[in-house]
C-alpha cells in the first residue's frame, strides 16, 4: 500500500451491530474527505442507508477485495465467516491481497493483535469512530480471538447472575423494581442493562422480531470458551451452568435473547417462562 494515498476500507457484513459500526466508519470517512466505504452483505438490500451514506456496494467478496486496502468484517455466524475467507484467500486471490489488512470486528471495544504496521493503519478509524476503546494485545493474532472468547464466557456468567438474582427478587416478594435498583447502584451500568432486559422482555422478544442477542450466537460463544479452557486443562463451572440453561431455552418454539436463560430460571423456580409484561405484550398482537 502506498503511504501517500488514502486508505481505502472495505466492509463485509451488516447486522445490527455491524450496520451501526459502518454507518459510523463512513460518516467519519465523509467528514475527513477520504475514500467512501465498500461493502459487501448476503442482503445487499440491508445497505441501503449506508450507500444513502455514500458508501459503495460491491457485488461480491471479490470485488470488494480488489478496492480495498483494509477489510472490515462484521460476521457472527462460523460459516458466513469461513465463506468469506475462502473467498478471500481462494485461487488467483493472492495478487489482490497482496498488502491487505482484514479486520475482525465483534464488539465496541476493540482487541488489537497483529503486527505494528497492520495495528498503526487501522487505530485512526477506531477509537472514537467505531470504537469505544481499544486493548493491545502485541504480535500474537490469535490472542485477541481468545481474549473476546474470554469476555463472552464473562458476560455469559454475568448474565445468568443477574437472571438468578431477578428470580430471587420475585419469588422472596423483593419484587424486580428493587432488584433492578440494586443492579444499577451497586454494580453500574452492565449489570443495569442486562436487567432491563429482563424486565422490559428483550428476552423473550414479540413474534417476529429478532433478538438483541441470538440464542443460537451465545451458545456457539460459551460453548468456545469452555473448550479453550478444557484444552488447558481450566473448567468454567460458571459457564456450564450458563450454557445448560441457554440450551434448554433453546427449546421454546420461537427466536430468543441470549438473556432468555431468565426463563430456564423462572420455571426451575415454578414460574411460567414468560412475564405478566411479556404475555401481556404478545396477547395485544
Amino acid at each position: 500500500m502506498a503511504s501517500t494515498k488514502p486508505l481505502r476500507l472495505g466492509w463485509i457484513g451488516l447486522g445490527s451491530m455491524g450496520m451501526g459500526m459502518a454507518t459510523n466508519l463512513q460518516k467519519h470517512l465523509s467528514r475527513e474527505s477520504l475514500p467512501d466505504l465498500v461493502y459487501h452483505n448476503r442482503t445487499m438490500s440491508r445497505g441501503d442507508a449506508l450507500r444513502d451514506l455514500g458508501a459503495n456496494p460491491a457485488a461480491s467478496v471479490a470485488d470488494l477485495a480488489s478496492k480495498a486496502d483494509i477489510i472490515f468484517l462484521s460476521l457472527s455466524d462460523d460459516g458466513a465467516l469461513d465463506a468469506v475467507i475462502a473467498s478471500l484467500s481462494g485461487p488467483g486471490r493472492a495478487a489482490d491481497l497482496a498488502g491487505t489488512i482484514v479486520v475482525d470486528t465483534s464488539t465496541l471495544l476493540f482487541v488489537l493483535a497483529g503486527p505494528d504496521d497492520a495495528v498503526q493503519a487501522i487505530e485512526p478509524f477506531l477509537v472514537g469512530v467505531m470504537a469505544r476503546s481499544a486493548i493491545r494485545l502485541g504480535q500474537d493474532v490469535t490472542k485477541s480471538s481468545l481474549l473476546k472468547t474470554a469476555g463472552n464466557f464473562v458476560t455469559a456468567g454475568m448474565m445468568e447472575v443477574v437472571a438468578e438474582a431477578h428470580v430471587f427478587a420475585e419469588k422472596t416478594g423483593l419484587g424486580n423494581e428493587a432488584m433492578e435498583a440494586l443492579l444499577e447502584q451497586q454494580y453500574g451500568p452492565l449489570a443495569y442493562s442486562m436487567s432491563r432486559r429482563l424486565t422490559t422482555g428483550a428476552y423473550m422478544p414479540p413474534p417476529g422480531e429478532r433478538p438483541w442477542s441470538d440464542l443460537s450466537l451465545a451458545i456457539k460463544d460459551v460453548s468456545h470458551g469452555i473448550s479453550a479452557a478444557s484444552a488447558t486443562g481450566v473448567r468454567l463451572h460458571v459457564g456450564e451452568v450458563a450454557i445448560k440453561h441457554l440450551k434448554e431455552a433453546r427449546l421454546k418454539d420461537r427466536p430468543l435473547d441470549s438473556s432468555s436463560m431468565y426463563g430456564v430460571l423462572r420455571e426451575e423456580a415454578g414460574l411460567d417462562f414468560a412475564t405478566d409484561l411479556v404475555k401481556k405484550r404478545d396477547d395485544a398482537q
